[in-house]
């Protein structure tokens, strides 16, 4: 597997999408599109992730941008984290962890001294070719919305 660098193609996927969609990268070609992976639905910081992405959703739409939040929680699950947050956001499952594995995301993590694997808080920025523009790892949620806004406005500058 090719490490997702800068410059590389983003690695494509079908998998299902909230609401019961089924959602492939390929078919968002054309767009620059905000794939941001995140933990589990209803913990803080995904929560408030995911609510920050929400807020700035209508300046994205305007820069013919889509956002997508992947963490390994099923469909039925992010239907409920929609509802109960609002989200407008496109939220996408990954339970068997593929494309997680495939950008590197699926990591070892710890705390209080125990291992154990889980999602690392990364973002990609693809541009409308589908090749990654801009990665940012083990994201810090405050201001990181705000940060993937202004570097899809220079993407869309650029192109």
């Amino acid at each position: 597997m090719t490490e997702v660098a800068i410059g590389n193609p983003a690695p494509d996927f079908v998998l299902p999408g909230d609401g019961g969609r089924e959602i492939r990268l390929a078919d968002l070609r054309g767009r620059i599109v905000v794939l941001f992976f995140y933990p589990k639905n209803d913990t803080s910081g995904c929560t408030a992730e995911a609510i920050d992405f929400t807020a700035l959703k209508p300046e994205f739409d305007a820069l013919g941008a889509v956002v997508l939040g992947m963490s390994p929680d099923t469909p039925k699950s992010h239907d409920k984290f929609k509802a109960k947050h609002a989200l407008t956001i496109d939220l996408v499952s990954d339970q068997e962890k593929i494309a997680l594995h495939d950008y590197g995301v699926w990591v070892e993590k710890s705390m209080y001294g125990r291992k154990y694997m889980g999602v690392e808080r990364t973002t990609f920025l693809i541009d409308a070719e589908g090749n990654v523009a801009e990665i940012w790892r083990k994201v810090k949620v405050a201001g990181h919305a705000q940060a993937v806004l202004e570097a899809a406005r220079k993407l869309r500058l650029a192109s």
